[in-house]
């Protein structure tokens, strides 16, 4: 199966418009899961006004705020090992709008949040919290397969990159929505710049996430249009014909120089999933990249243990400025930080990761991650603690973007490209559920355990030092696993991909 005409063509098609639309539609699913990650900051904070007036700070309790990263991040792992075993089993295309309606009528359902009672609204937008990161979750193995297969292996890793980027994107927008809505809110409240309960902050926060419901709605026609990619058409589904004529619909490729002459019969699948052999053949792959995705979301999901001393040295007391301007500083402060290190991280990684290779760029990101998390730990209670100046502003950046412009977008990318058709989806939803897993341990376990002292609510933990230091160690961690068990895939097809771990093999026996 691996010479068939239509595969070679794919891999050997010019860049044209339709991979350019094929970015776009499959990006928006990561750029809903940034928006809806990172408008909870700022919406945490209106409803510590609205909720919690009694509290001395007027903010909603640590253990709220991480219950309802939590409960997402949960949703993700559940999505990302139901919807790519699906993917696999019933076809990239058929489920792929389920993901995305899941997503938008979910963001749609958090902004609802039946009832007015604290109880009530907690406990509704926790539960549809719950459930969008199901969609969100079946969303990654989803597009990142998508998009490799329908790529040309010369700019396969960019174009996979490129999706991802838009979860940059998706932050921008989530910190550029909440400013807008809360400075027209705030624009038009009576209330006393001081008032920290202006009485249109409940519509506020849920006008915040139902707007971000609206770019993902307007692709779901375009989803449900996309053919099936030729490559699970041809080797999971073994029709050939079929998978040339869906090939010809979107790519600028004549029907004749990739029908084939001699259609092969169908043949059954060598060995099951999760088998001996599975394990024999790709075993390794898995755990590389499992366990890669794992310890970068431990260490890019801890970034918000920075947080509350960036907001207390940047922001105003929330004494003094109301929740609508509370809550539009802080988004504020995330779009800065979206500009300036985020997003150049993404493209970073779109221009150099078919020049430079995956396992480069994943090497060299969690090295600089370790001296930058190093750099701030070690010092952090003889220097950094008092002193939240431009250089740890900058320090605070690089970790967003060697993060980016390395193993955040690379273990999103390799997934996609090692393992045979008839497992891809699955492995890389494997891949994706370990890095949820990490990123429950990096947003919520780092952040309580980070604290030396009682003090806001979080109890004594090991301190800052010790869980920088940690977050350092895992860095190294990752940088061993990548140049220990992950392979390169630049430059191959996915054929030969998932071919070379048994040639290797073959040609270790052979020259023994």
């Amino acid at each position: 199966m691996a010479g068939l005409k239509v595969l070679s063509a794919l891999d050997t098609a010019r860049t044209q418009y339709y991979h350019f639309k094929a970015i776009i539609i499959a990006g928006m699913g990561l750029f809903t899961d940034a928006y809806d990650l990172f408008c909870i900051p700022p919406i945490m904070s209106l409803l510590g006004r609205i909720y919690y007036k009694d509290r001395p700070r007027q903010e909603t309790p640590p253990e709220i705020v991480s219950a309802m990263v939590a409960v997402a991040l949960l949703g993700t792992v559940i999505g990302q090992l139901v919807f790519g075993r699906m993917g696999d089993r019933v076809g990239r295309r058929r489920v792929y709008g389920v993901a995305l309606m899941l997503m938008v009528l979910c963001s749609l359902a958090c902004g609802f949040s039946i009832c007015t009672t604290k109880g009530c609204v907690l406990g509704s937008l926790a539960l549809f919290r719950f459930l969008l990161g199901i969609g969100i979750g079946g969303d990654y193995p989803l597009s990142a397969t998508i998009m490799s297969e329908f790529a040309n292996k010369r700019t396969r890793g960019a174009f996979i990159a490129a999706v991802f980027s838009m979860q940059g994107i998706g932050i921008l927008v989530s910190s550029t929505v909440a400013m807008v809505v809360c400075a027209i809110f705030d624009g038009a409240s009576n209330k006393s710049p001081k008032d920290p309960t202006p009485g249109g902050a409940d519509i506020a926060w849920r006008l915040i996430l139902m707007l971000g419901a609206i770019p993902a709605a307007m692709t779901y026609y375009w989803r449900m249009m996309m053919p099936e990619t030729a490559r699970y058409t041809a080797l999971v589904q073994q029709n050939v014909l079929q998978a040339a004529r869906d090939m010809e619909k979107v790519l600028d490729v004549q029907m004749s120089q990739i029908a084939e002459e001699y259609p092969l019969p169908p043949a059954s699948p060598p060995y099951p999933l999760l088998s001996k052999q599975f394990f024999e053949e790709h075993g390794r792959d898995l755990f590389a990249c499992a366990a890669n995705w794992f310890l970068v979301d431990v260490v890019f999901y801890s970034s918000n243990l920075f947080q509350s001393q960036i907001y207390k040295q940047y922001l105003k007391p929330d004494s003094e400025v109301n929740a609508y301007r509370n809550a539009f500083n802080i988004a504020r402060l995330q779009a800065i930080i979206a500009v300036c290190s985020t997003i150049p991280g993404y493209w970073f990684t779109v221009y150099s990761i078919d020049r430079v290779g995956r396992v480069g760029i994943q090497m060299m990101g969690f090295c600089f991650m370790a001296l930058v998390y190093l750099a701030i730990g070690i010092p952090y209670h003889l220097y950094w603690e008092d002193h939240t100046n431009t250089g740890f502003m900058v320090l605070y950046a690089l970790t967003f973007f060697f993060s980016n412009f390395g193993p955040n977008t690379t273990t999103f990318i390799v997934p996609a490209e090692l393992f045979p058709a008839r497992f891809r989806s699955t492995c890389h939803g494997i891949s994706g559920a370990a890095g949820k897993v990490g990123a429950i341990i990096g947003s919520v376990g780092f952040l309580w355990a980070s604290h030396n002292r009682k003090e806001n609510g979080y109890p004594e933990g090991v301190g800052m030092t010790a869980s920088l230091v940690i977050l350092g160690g895992v860095c190294i961690v990752g940088a061993l696993v990548t140049y220990f068990f992950t392979r390169e895939t630049m430059g191959r097809s996915l054929e030969e991909n998932e071919n070379t771990t048994s040639s290797s093999n073959e040609n270790y026996e052979a020259a023994c």
